[in-house]
């Protein structure tokens, strides 16, 4: 199943209002906030952003840059798959070091590197001793002001996206995930994954015009968030991001991403699986965008694991007992805007696949009608904030934790907000938003099955 699942003000300003935000963020730090962290939050003159979460965990800094450009942003019809692309692009060296010399500079280092795309941001990432911070940051500014990359490596990287594509192909629930995404969105960029279509990925090689606009665009201070995590205070922060990326130019361009007209139908769409696969199932419908503030996410986020978990009843019944399905999940990720709750059930024998689809469908519709039981909604809530909690036992995995919120509100409190929120969730509230979202005409349904005489 796939997951679909970054300022420094003038310096005679800096010392005072970085000095509110970082004491303010230590007062918020107690409490009983699930993300009890004191951290600080500067502002550079160009748009970027700094966020320092010093820890307890000795010697070792976790850098996370958060760029905010995903396949949502790529709303050029043809231009599909670009955010992804960029993400090996970036390795490809800077105007000051060779991808080699980046690569010596990481080892000397004992850096932990890599990068990760998805429909909203991506995310660069490396994790090093304290003592190479100014050589780290030396080496990530460049790439992120001065990537430099020649047409014969631009198509390289090109062809090696293609490769990834195809191999995920292999993967029934990669084309699971194309037909529900581009069935259930008709306008709204989230129509296509975040590989891109097809026929994108295969012209690519002859877009390297395009890919240095698609850079310029998105490779910008006020799309960027710095996060550092770990053995560094913010004074040292603060001095070598100012250092090393205070000069990068600020951009102007604002992507135009269409809004997804309201559902008013029921959609489904089937694929035909050209070789023997177990059938699967996706039932989606159309939810809110993240939001601290607003019941509508929250309450549904809490119903997710009590519906389609595996304490649920569905699957107890469907999973343990009945043995009819061997995988059973829900996927409703925190987006900044609308995006879909759907249900995965891969299924033993093709003969229940319809029935399996309706025992979700009837999931659905009794979190409409029935309020669920206090008690229920209590121990699914402390779960969850001890099971975040709990993640957060290191540097890197907090800088982890934190990198998905950060792309959507740029500051920690947004992790406290919401689990806050968490906490004024009543039964009611998650059978009105049931009610609110999980209707007919907000629906898609996907299956997925072996063409006749592949079994």
């Amino acid at each position: 199943m796939k997951a679909r699942h970054w300022v420094v003000v003038a310096a005679v300003a800096l010392a005072g209002v970085g000095a509110w935000m970082s004491r303010q963020a230590a007062g918020e730090s107690r409490g009983g906030n699930v993300f009890p962290y004191a951290y600080s939050v500067d502002d550079l003159p160009n748009g970027l952003r700094l966020v320092t979460v010093p820890t307890d965990y000795p010697n070792m800094v976790a850098l996370y840059v958060v760029v905010r450009a995903g396949s949502r942003d790529e709303v050029e019809a043809g231009k599909s798959g670009y955010a992804h692309l960029f993400e090996h692009l970036m390795f490809r060296g800077s105007e000051n070091f060779t991808p080699q010399q980046r690569d010596d500079i990481m080892k000397r280092a004992g850096a932990d590197t890599n990068a990760t795309t998805n429909q909203d941001r991506t995310t660069y990432y490396a994790v090093f001793s304290k003592e190479d911070l100014d050589e780290v940051m030396k080496v990530e500014a460049d790439r992120f002001q001065r990537l430099k990359y020649a047409e014969p490596a631009f198509k390289t990287e090109s062809l090696a996206v293609l490769g990834e594509y195809n191999k995920n192909s292999a993967e029934p629930t990669e084309k699971l995930d194309e037909a529900l995404y581009e069935t259930a969105f008709r306008r709204h960029t989230y129509a296509h994954t975040t590989m891109g279509y097809l026929q994108d990925i295969q012209d690519m090689p002859n877009q390297y015009a395009y890919s240095l606009e698609f850079y310029k665009r998105f490779y910008t201070p006020e799309y960027a968030t710095v996060l550092l995590v770990g053995d560094v205070t913010r004074e040292r922060a603060v001095d070598v991001t100012k250092k090393y990326f205070g000069g990068w130019a600020r951009g102007s361009y604002k992507p135009d991403i269409p809004a997804e007209p309201p559902q008013t139908e029921p959609r489904t769409a089937h694929v035909d699986w050209p070789s023997p696969t177990l059938p699967w199932v996706a039932v989606a419908f159309k939810g809110p965008a993240y939001s601290d503030t607003a019941w509508d996410k929250a309450a549904l986020d809490l119903l997710s694991p009590m519906a389609f978990g595996p304490n649920s009843d569905l699957y107890k019944r469907l999973v343990l007992e009945e043995q009819k399905v061997d995988d059973l999940g829900a996927n409703f990720g925190n987006h900044p805007d609308p995006e879909l709750f759907t249900v995965y059930a891969r299924v033993k024998n093709v003969k229940d696949l319809d029935e399996v689809r309706d025992r979700i469908l009837g999931t659905f519709a009794q979190f409409t009608r029935q309020p669920v039981e206090q008690s229920k909604l209590d121990a699914t809530r402390s779960r969850m904030r001890y099971s975040f909690a709990l993640r957060m036992n290191s540097s890197p995995a907090i800088a982890a934790a934190l990198a998905p919120y950060i792309l959507l509100t740029r500051t920690p409190d947004t992790i406290n907000k919401v689990f806050a929120l968490y906490q004024q969730v009543t039964p009611e509230d998650m059978r009105a938003m049931a009610g609110k979202y999980f209707t007919d005409n907000n629906r898609t349904i996907v299956t997925l099955t072996p063409k006749a005489g592949t079994q």
